[in-house]
């Protein structure tokens, strides 16, 4: 599936922040693939050019939702709720900014987002669509908020008491099945007025294509929960069983099949362009940079993941294990991912440099982490070794949320700056070489890893720790863009 990867050959211009900048309009005899992701705190949309080359961003716009809306919940339990209006705002950002003239050669639309997320409307008056001089968009009508993969309103006492589902993933406070579950029990009113539910993206794309009732892809399926990727169903009877409202959940489909076609010409888009069922904002972003299935993906920005292809043919049971580390997610052609997903990366970091922020401020120093932050890199990098012992784990784990941070090993000749800082990076590879060791990359049958991320950009004590405790050949730059993954999945299936 990857023996070509168009990430290699792809040329990128210049991304557009809502400058309303128009990037070079491709030739004439050209078509565009449009991709879209819908992230937790900004939309990206990129247009895809097929030439000589291999595929080409011609054109890319990213716009923040600035959607998070204050929600007040019991304590201890954090809501986390975003406005859809704004979102679909930032979206129409995006797609005003584009070319108009490529915006008219789109012929396929593939479209990813934040996963676990639940939103609800009402079929038939989720949106109205209006002609405006940037051509026709629409704007959602009778919509809830956006309930994030962030939300903490299920906690581990709810969820306890939750049926168990058939199924190889746990259900997690965030999830989409939890959250209705939730509502069913605290707020069975709120639910009344809505028939129809789906993940940011897959709301988007119903509205494209003016469905009454959501196409959705097994990854985003899988992601709510409750859902079996062996029989490719929902755990109907299990849900019947608890009187959960089995009539909100979407068709599941598979990754790369049409979802409908586009009912309006969308911002100069072609009425009628097919669009693909709506994405994982994982799997795309993994299938914008994997070559080989025997790449493994690693990416330490604020947290960090590393993962690899499972072997066709691979299936992962029916039986969820929420203490195991690694997780198996839906990914194309009936393939799998492994991944070690930790909550815990760049983030480390970043809570480090503001704690020596706070305590010099304590003491009537002015710093700030632009001055600290190349000062611990170069004082780590004089220390290549300590027997300073940091498990980082500050924001716990998902497989382990008891289980924080601690320093062990503690000398009087290990307290510098460099061997606490050479330790934390070291700590944080560690950490995630415990959940998906090299050991089984060989045997997964690993050659190299691709490497990305502005942990490790702006960190080189992390990429030698890296390369220590993966003996593989680690090619850095390849930068994961769920947007370009998503355009790429339906261009491969046009």
């Amino acid at each position: 599936m990857f023996k070509s990867n168009p990430s290699q050959t792809m040329q990128t211009p210049p991304e557009s922040e809502d400058t309303g900048s128009k990037p070079a309009v491709p030739p004439a005899n050209s078509f565009c693939v449009l991709g879209i992701d819908m992230g937790t705190t900004s939309v990206k949309a990129v247009l895809v050019e097929e030439t000589d080359r291999g595929p080409t961003v011609v054109a890319s716009c990213t716009k923040a939702t600035k959607a998070q809306v204050e929600s007040h919940g019991a304590t201890g339990l954090q809501r986390d709720e975003q406005d859809v209006h704004k979102i679909v705002a930032a979206l129409n950002t995006c797609l005003a900014n584009l070319p108009s003239q490529s915006l008219g050669k789109v012929c396929h639309i593939g479209v990813s987002g934040q996963m676990h997320g639940v939103v609800f409307w009402k079929t038939g008056h989720g949106c109205k669509w209006l002609e405006s001089e940037d051509g026709w968009t629409f704007e959602p009508e009778e919509v809830s908020r956006l309930v994030t993969w962030q939300d903490g309103r299920c906690g581990s006492h709810f969820l306890a008491f939750l049926p168990r589902p058939k199924s190889h993933l746990s259900v997690a406070t965030g999830y989409g099945c939890a959250t209705i579950f939730w509502y069913l029990k605290n707020s069975p009113d709120f639910l009344k007025p809505y028939d129809a539910a789906g993940t940011i993206q897959d709301y988007v794309v119903a509205m494209l294509c003016g469905q009454e009732r959501p196409r959705m892809s097994i990854q985003n399926a899988a992601s709510w929960g409750y859902f079996s990727t062996t029989s490719n169903s929902w755990n109907t009877d299990i849900l019947q069983g608890s009187r959960f409202p089995v009539h909100l959940l979407p068709e599941v489909v598979q990754p790369g099949e049409t979802a409908g076609e586009t009912t309006f010409p969308w911002h100069g888009i072609p009425k009628g362009t097919k669009v693909g069922a709506a994405l994982g904002d994982f799997q795309c972003s993994v299938y914008s940079c994997m070559t080989e299935n025997t790449d493994a993906v690693l990416n330490i920005g604020t947290s960090a993941q590393l993962t690899v292809s499972m072997p066709s043919g691979f299936q992962p049971g029916e039986c969820p294990d929420p203490r195991s580390p690694v997780a198996y997610y839906p990914y194309f052609d009936n393939r799998y991912l492994a991944v070690a997903a930790s909550l815990n990366g760049g983030n480390v970091m970043a809570t480090f440099v503001n704690m020596l922020l706070r305590w010099m401020a304590e003491l009537g120093i002015e710093a700030s982490e632009s001055d600290l932050y190349p000062q611990m890199i170069q004082a780590a990098l004089a220390q290549t070794d300590t027997g300073l012992a940091i498990c980082p784990t500050v924001f716990g784990e998902r497989h382990t949320p008891e289980r924080l941070a601690s320093v062990t090993g503690i000398a009087a000749s290990d307290l510098s700056l460099g061997h606490v800082t050479r330790a934390l990076c070291r700590g944080v590879v560690q950490n995630l070489h415990s959940m998906l060791s090299s050991e089984r990359l060989k045997e997964a049958g690993v050659k190299r890893i691709l490497a990305g991320g502005s942990g490790l950009y702006k960190n080189e004590v992390m990429r030698q720790e890296v390369e220590k405790a993966y003996p593989f050949p680690v090619v850095y730059g390849k930068d994961v863009d769920a947007a370009v993954g998503a355009a790429l999945s339906v261009m491969r299936r046009k």
